[in-house]
């Protein structure tokens, strides 16, 4: 084990893990956009989740907060610790995690980080609710406000920031605890909400942990092929025979579904409850489970997705080339991704579209502003060849939603284009945490920008690994990661506190 140290130009860590110090910067999408999380993740599994203590509570959010318009709130759900805040006389830090798109309860329990080191800091826990996800729904019901895109036209990234904004400071006033420190997590989506809060309401929050925020996944900031990329070296590194066996499977698939029956054929091989309606579906789901398998593949057995074993990739592939002599090709692939569909055996048969954690808002964002371009690469990718092409993404977002999508708000929003000087110039005290084997990453700031603006990156890290709940296999590296996101808040809250004195003596 090399030796790990800190200091304030540079983060090194010991053993397989790379932070760089020069300065720099969905499922496929065929049709689709990009999710971060998938639709049909578990709601059921064999490992007990943390109990994490909390009371939840609703607020009454204005529809429009860039309006003065008498539009109707909303009651925006969010879970509060007091257990062990220290209180507002002993200016107890507030941690206000921002919520992604999905129940918040569901990212509550997957974000263990934020619960495990709030007694070391004397911290209150905040877990607000994303706006239009879980139970936070406008207009009285799902149904009310998914209805059109007037009714969705409030669900963006800026109206959620501010929600969290206006939540945090009612909250200080209520607590008396104007004075104490906010400091923001948020991992993939919610990572990105982290980091854009900083730089839009700097006075609210001192500093936020971003982790696998692809801040930087959009327009041309980085080349389209990216995702895929990862996603395919990820299996590649495994078994390149495995790699192989996949990138064949879709020729197969087609051919298969273009004979007679071939679509029942493939329902049958799939184990799919419902007949198979064109091949374009079977390829979402396939993409759907090689894309997030890259995204969870941990070190460690886990069920953030779906119940999981360590290395999910590793036995994913094990299945795969493993099977006997004589197994085709399709069946080999239905072998491999039952590792993530069905690693309990408890599924008898498999939908292709269900959404048990309220995420299809997520469709709606992507058409709007959340434009991230993909591809996929003939040569480098196991998926099939694709090229962005944003007239159709324009053509199926109108035939979905009636609206034009406007990819370059999000840069003039936050920005992204020379993303070094920007964040050098105006940014301070955000960590962005990076695992090279998520795909995300290649979106992400994978190097230090400044002393206040750092970047943490693991070599087998997956998608927000450090801020899930720790455990007793956690790697060295993970443990060492950890430790230095906690040294460095433990600096923006001695540096405002410092401050704070300051001016008071003043």
């Amino acid at each position: 084990m090399g030796e790990h140290r800190l200091n304030l130009s540079t983060l090194v860590f010991s053993v397989a893990v790379i932070i760089v110090v020069s300065h720099s910067a969905g499922s496929l999408a065929l049709k689709h956009s990009p999710r971060f999380l998938r639709k049909s993740a578990a709601t059921g599994t064999d490992f007990a989740p943390p109990q994490f203590h909390y009371e939840t509570r609703y607020f009454q959010q204005r529809l429009d907060h860039f309006s003065f318009s008498d539009l109707p709130t909303f009651p925006q759900r969010y879970l509060i610790s007091t257990e062990h805040w220290v209180g507002p006389q002993r200016l107890g830090p507030i941690f206000l995690y921002c919520g992604n798109e999905g129940d918040i309860e569901w990212f509550a329990q997957n974000t263990g980080f934020v619960w495990e080191i709030a007694p070391r800091f004397g911290a209150m826990v905040v877990f607000p609710e994303h706006r239009y996800y879980g139970e936070s729904t406008p207009f009285g019901s799902a149904k009310e406000a998914y209805k059109d895109a007037t009714t969705l036209s409030y669900l963006t990234a800026e109206q959620a920031l501010a929600d969290f904004s206006v939540l945090i400071t009612d909250l200080k006033q209520n607590f008396s605890a104007n004075d104490c420190p906010v400091v923001l997590f948020g991992g993939s989506y919610g990572g990105m909400l982290a980091a854009w809060m900083r730089l839009k309401y700097p006075h609210i929050a001192v500093g936020a942990l971003a982790s696998s925020a692809p801040i930087l996944q959009f327009e041309d900031i980085v080349p389209p092929e990216t995702f895929y990329n990862i996603v395919s070296n990820s299996f590649k590194r495994e078994s390149f025979t495995c790699f192989n066996y996949i990138k064949q499977s879709w020729n197969e698939i087609t051919s298969t579904g273009q004979t007679y029956n071939g679509l029942e054929r493939l329902t049958k091989t799939f184990n799919l409850c419902q007949k198979l309606k064109s091949t374009g579906d079977l390829y979402d789901w396939l993409d759907s489970a090689y894309s997030y398998l890259a995204m969870v593949n941990y070190p460690y057995p886990s069920d953030f997705l779906m119940t999981l074993p360590g290395h999910p990739i590793r036995e994913v592939c094990k299945r795969i080339d493993g099977a006997p002599a004589g197994t085709n090709i399709l069946e080999r692939i239905y072998e491999g991704v039952n590792v993530y569909y069905n690693y309990t055996g408890k599924e008898k048969c498999f939908e292709l579209d269900d959404d048990p954690h309220g995420m299809s808002g997520w469709d709606w964002q992507a058409c709007t502003e959340m434009v991230m371009p993909m591809s996929s690469n003939q040569d480098s990718s196991m998926f099939p060849p694709y090229e962005y092409n944003y007239t159709s993404v324009k053509e199926e977002c109108w035939n979905d939603f009636g609206v034009k999508p406007r990819p370059k708000w999000i840069t003039t929003e936050f920005g992204g284009h020379d993303i070094h000087t920007t964040l050098k110039k105006f940014g301070s005290n955000i960590i962005f945490s990076n695992g090279l084997l998520d795909p995300w990453s290649g979106g992400s700031v994978l190097q230090n920008i400044s002393e206040s603006v750092v970047s943490l990156v693991t070599e087998e890290g997956a998608h927000h690994i450090d801020l899930r709940p720790s455990t007793q296999n956690d790697p060295r590296w993970l443990v060492e990661q950890r430790e230095t996101e906690i040294k460095l808040i433990e600096g923006w809250i001695s540096d405002y506190h410092q401050k704070n004195k300051a001016g008071f003596d003043m």
